[in-house]
């Protein structure tokens, strides 16, 4: 296998540096740049580096991983050098003088999988970890790199091969003495699977914004105040205020840091009956922020009488009943002549150019009810519909079980073996065997 090297750092100015090496001649190249003979495992050695045609290209620190302990379990070097773009390329480029080749995209992770060192789940965690948004998701990717997610796998496939063997054994040894309560048995222990399969995917769903980052949509009629609510949020004028209705004719996002997590929020453009095509094509927009949002702030104007255009949205919104809503009443400050009572909730009464705190931490503590729940999280969409498929297959074995078909029932329950694998690693059918043979002594 070749080496491959890359700049494991983002491009920028910074104290620190560090280029990073896996494969067969790591070491050979670490000695030519070093002009040193040898590098203690795990130890950081402080030497120069020189180029091909002996210059000195920088004073950085050498760490040597020794296969099979190493992240790709490869040999793998890191070279630790000072900050900024010029001395790391030239140290790249040096690297790849010496006979390396740039790492692909991902590359290194994709080794580590290769060489068995992580699996799927956890190759995925450590994507995820450098874009996450949320301190309580970092935790969270953090016990799946050490393997929850493969444990939840392994305990479900198990189970699965388990029930498969105690049926493919029915088929093909029904002369066996076989316990009398096989059926109720598999029928209990599918039952459990399910129930489990379905809370991990509805809570993996619900929570999709702890990895995702949440997104709350700002809506409501023309001039209620969305844009400065938004520009309050944000400490800054992100978006033009004016008195003139449809002012803002297309959706504004900005991201913002509320407790320990950085949503998107949204500025929507008023719902109203349009003429104006540009504005049409806004307001459909605004429809479409409240579909991916997680929270909606519906905001309604203390100042104006309940009208049909917020009879509209709060009909909009019945649709959303699963969604986090925050009603607002804007405007607390000037003459009241909003009929509260046709909003059917109890709203929040402020003015959003002073009182924004009481909607930050309404939403911080919405955010928050989010890291309570203990259910494993699935990190990706890939993984999702893996276990909606599993799910989904079983429901279907379930029924031919019930119907005596036992060729068919095996069939998706191997389709349910194969959907949740993908997740962590190949199946294997050897795994069958293993599960006949040893739980029922058979030919003995």
């Amino acid at each position: 296998m070749d080496t491959i090297a890359a700049i494991a750092t983002s491009h920028g100015v910074g104290s620190i540096a560090v280029i990073r090496l896996s494969g067969p001649a790591s070491l050979d190249i670490a000695k030519k740049l070093s002009k040193k003979n040898s590098f203690t495992p795990r130890y950081a050695t402080l030497t120069s580096l020189y180029d091909d045609q002996n210059d000195l290209i920088d004073e950085s620190l050498v760490i040597y991983f020794k296969a099979p302990h190493s992240f790709t379990a490869e040999d793998v070097i890191e070279f630790q050098c000072h900050g900024g773009i010029v001395v790391a390329d030239m140290i790249l480029n040096e690297v790849l003088n010496q006979g390396a080749r740039l790492a692909e995209p991902g590359e290194f992770s994709k080794r580590a999988f290769l060489n068995g060192r992580i699996d799927l789940s956890e190759a995925e965690a450590i994507a995820k970890l450098i874009e996450i948004k949320s301190t309580d998701a970092a935790k969270i990717l953090t016990r799946q790199m050490k393997g929850e997610v493969k444990e939840f796998v392994e305990s479900v496939r198990d189970n699965l091969v388990e029930v498969l063997a105690f049926v493919e054994v029915n088929i093909d040894y029904a002369e066996e003495d076989l316990p009398k309560d096989l059926m109720d048995q598999i029928s209990l222990k599918l039952d459990s699977l399910r129930v489990e399969l379905k809370k991990t995917y509805d809570s993996s769903k619900r929570r999709e914004g702890l990895i995702e980052g949440f997104k709350v949509a700002i809506i409501g009629k023309p001039n209620v105040g969305k844009s400065s609510l938004l520009n309050s949020l944000l400490n800054y004028d992100r978006a033009i205020i004016s008195s003139i209705a449809g002012t803002t004719r297309d959706t504004i996002e900005e991201d913002i840091k509320i407790g320990t997590h950085i949503i998107k929020i949204v500025d929507t453009a008023g719902i109203r009956e349009a003429n104006d095509a540009i504005e049409k094509i806004g307001i459909e927009r605004s429809k479409k922020a409240i579909d991916e949002s997680d929270i909606v702030i519906a905001m309604f104007d203390n100042s104006r009488e309940f009208d049909d255009e917020d009879r509209e949205i709060l009909e909009m919104l019945k649709a959303y009943d699963k969604k986090d809503i925050l009603y607002i009443v804007n405007k607390s400050d000037l003459e009241a002549k909003l009929d509260l009572t046709a909003l059917h909730v109890e709203p929040i009464k402020l003015n959003c150019f002073e009182e924004t705190d009481k909607i930050a931490l309404k939403i911080e503590k919405i955010l928050d009810k989010s890291s309570l729940d203990d259910t494993i999280l699935l990190s990706s969409k890939r993984q999702m519909e893996a276990v909606k498929s599993t799910f989904e297959s079983i429901e279907t074995s379930v029924e031919l079980l019930s119907e005596g078909e036992l060729e068919l029932f095996a069939f998706h329950l191997n389709e349910a073996i194969m959907s949740i694998s993908t997740i962590s690693r190949n199946f294997d059918r050897v795994e069958i065997l293993d599960k006949m043979f040893g739980s029922f002594c058979l030919g003995k």
